[in-house]
């Protein structure tokens, strides 16, 4: 008998008042009893805001990144602990991989991802300056900070690892520390994860907290500095969201909620393309991995009409090959529901689609279980329906069996497909098995409003796409509508939920003063040694240094030109050169000036500058002909350390005309020395 614990306050608390038994999905056998209703929930929120929330925020972005990295790596070590106990949830080993390996991935591309596109600082910059005076001297921008309080994540039974990871990583990037609530069906394997994460020692005090067991009255005691985070039921989101205390004080909540996720095989994919087998092979998979338990699991398939019985035969086949047992078991294919209560839901459920279409296979009073007792267990076996008048069914769009329950049906052409997908009134993922582009425009032009995400598979991408039902931290996890309105992971989009945006005012100055960004217009620092010949610790932002000038000729021009062989008619022809409308004759290469700026700022010698590894926002804003000069201003906009021996310096750059006008302006980037 496992008794799972709640982490509160720093301290572990065991099992009390209103605990309740967990049984094993297997066997049916209590295993574990989890819950305490003496939790000081006030506490516990003041530990989150007054503890883990400092130490939290006074960590850089790559600090918390080198943070979840740590965690991560941590946890890869122990993913088999993980693994052996979450066989008792009714998963099978592949099903543990999605779960386990794929939460510690996550938390790896968040950590990756937090080094690559935040700063090394504490504010997050979003989007660049707006000038808001004539002048130059008041400008806008926006930043975003953490959150001041905590975020509480409730997560549903089906995920216990991933579904803490996935909200923990982009919370603990964005310096926001946490409480988790996990479904306490399989809370067992949540706390032990925990247990890992803080035996990692990288988490500082008061980041993380788990309940084990209902969350009490804390929902009451949040503010607008909290968040919620919830995975689980329509019901029951609709339920917390509407809760008085969280709508008075505008606490933000983000729900990602149960939906009528559908697959759509293309008019294209006949039964002799390699799309109609893909198409089989994603509609089996997704409905028996994690038997079925799974938020972006495909619910309803939508066929053309003339392919109707030739899918319906090839899924039913590939069905009556999954081998149902004890997911501990070499052969077993499919697993055990969560819970006895789980596999009433989903009979029922079933009972109701079953009123609108018929089950084509899989008969839940009949089937085979190996290496367990399918009555003792919470075992089904995976069931297809076929709805003939989908156009006129309520249920077969509404109601979702969380299970391996899906219903197939025909339509006729595209504009009904769309109305089909559509009638699903929001979810979180739509596939379309196609290999014609002007088919997956119709359907994305037709029904991308009403998903979160979007699934395009063929011939050319199937040996890399990752699956109908993998949500990747990389994009967008959520959907309008039923899927809940939420959106989670989607790279630093996620990160960006446990921020304040907030609008800046002021001179450059100070916005570079709070962005610890050297914004145009600030002060420039122009009495030292070129900073070609400083260390990258040694540069101060605002650095500048201005050069010589160089007067451009026509013998640079069409020297430049021949040797490159950029002929092009605005550098030798200028008659033609002033017939544009850009041009005030014969003008010399853009790329031409570049080069001649380099030549200009760059200090020869060795020195702390390392590598030259790019430039972004290029522009040429005025052209330059022969007999006119440029200079270039150089300056330390930003400094982004990238390991022990060297950091990334991201250079301002300007070069100007004889009369001050700026002919073009870039941003260089390279690699210093510390």
């Amino acid at each position: 008998m496992l008794e799972v614990e709640s982490f509160a306050a720093g301290q572990w608390i065991a099992p009390g008042a209103g605990a309740r038994d967990i049984a094993s999905a297997i066997t049916g056998e209590v295993i574990a009893r989890a819950g305490n209703e003496a939790l000081d929930v006030q506490a516990m929120l003041g530990y989150a805001r007054d503890v883990g929330g400092p130490a939290l925020r006074k960590m850089t972005f790559h600090d918390r990144a080198r943070m979840l990295k740590a965690v991560a790596m941590h946890l890869m070590t122990h993913k088999q602990t993980l693994y052996d106990l979450s066989y008792d949830t009714g998963a099978t080993l592949s099903d543990h991989k999605i779960d386990v390996d794929g939460g510690i991935g996550t938390m790896m591309v968040f950590a990756s991802k937090g080094r690559r596109e935040m700063p090394d600082g504490h504010v997050y910059l979003d989007g660049v300056p707006e000038q808001l005076g004539r002048d130059g001297q008041f400008l806008g921008r926006h930043i975003c900070t953490p959150l001041q309080g905590v975020a509480v994540h409730i997560n549903a039974f089906n995920f216990p690892v991933w579904g803490m990871l996935e909200k923990l990583a982009p919370t603990l990037l964005a310096g926001v520390p946490a409480i988790v609530k996990p479904a306490t069906a399989t809370c067992y394997v949540t706390e032990k994860c925990v247990r890992l994460m803080l035996d990692s020692g990288q988490l500082p005090a008061g980041a993380v907290q788990l309940v084990s067991g209902g969350l009490g009255d804390m929902l009451d005691h949040l503010d607008l500095q909290d968040a919620i985070a919830f995975t689980g039921s329509a019901h029951t989101a609709n339920q917390l969201r509407s809760n008085p205390h969280l709508l008075q004080r505008s606490v933000r909540f983000a729900s990602e909620q149960d939906s009528l996720n559908a697959s759509v095989l293309g008019p294209d994919a006949t039964p002799d393309t390699p799309e109609f087998d893909l198409f089989v092979k994603e509609v089996q998979r997704e409905m028996t991995a994690k038997a079925g338990q799974k938020c972006t699991a495909i619910r309803r398939i939508m066929v053309p009409e003339p392919v109707l019985e030739p899918v319906i035969e090839a899924i039913t086949a590939r069905l009556a090959k999954t081998t149902i047992g004890d997911p501990r078991l070499e052969q077993t294919r499919m697993g055990a529901l969560v819970s006895a209560s789980q596999k009433r839901d989903v009979l029922e459920k079933a009972a109701l689609i079953g009123a609108e279409a018929e089950r084509v296979f899989g008969d839940p009073e009949d089937f085979n279980v190996d290496g367990a007792d399918a009555q003792k267990g919470a075992f089904v076996p995976p069931m297809l329906f076929h709805c003939t008048a989908p156009d006129l069914a309520e249920r077969v769009h509404d109601t979702e069996a969380f299970g391996p329950v899906s219903t197939i049906m025909a339509y006729r052409d595209l504009p009904h497909a769309v109305s089909l997908l559509n009638k699903g009134k929001g979810s979180l993922v739509a596939s379309v098995i196609t290999n014609d582009g002007e088919v997956a425009r119709e359907i994305t032009m037709g029904s991308a409003a009403f998903h979160g995400r979007l699934y395009f598979n063929n011939r050319a991408s199937m040996k890399e796409a990752t699956g109908h039902g993998s949500p990747l931290p990389h994009m967008v996890h959520g959907g309008p509508g039923r899927a809940g309105g939420g959106e989670e992971l989607g790279g630093i989009r996620g990160v960006m939920h446990y921020m304040q945006r907030t609008a800046v005012q002021g001179s450059p100055d100070i916005l570079s003063a709070i962005s610890q960004q050297w914004v145009p217009g600030a002060d420039e620092i122009t009495d030292r040694a070129h900073p070609f010949t400083r260390t990258f610790t040694d540069l101060d932002l605002g650095e500048t240094f201005y050069s010589l000038r160089r007067e451009i000729t026509l013998d640079d021009i069409e020297t430049f030109a021949h040797f490159t062989g950029d002929t092009f008619y605005a550098h030798m022809d200028d008659e033609a050169a002033r017939a544009n409308p850009f041009f005030p004759g014969r003008v010399a290469h853009g790329y031409l000036l570049l080069s001649f700026a380099a030549g200009l700022f760059v200090q020869p010698d060795p020195g702390p500058v390392l590598a030259n590894t790019g430039l972004d926002n290029l522009r040429f804003m005025t052209p330059v002909a022969a007999g006119d000069s440029i200079r270039v201003r150089l300056t330390v906009k930003h400094k982004t350390p990238r390991n022990d021996e060297y950091g990334e310096v991201r250079w301002h750059v300007t070069l100007t005309n004889q009369n001050d006008e700026t002919a073009a302006e870039y941003e260089l980037l390279t690699m210093n020395a510390l």
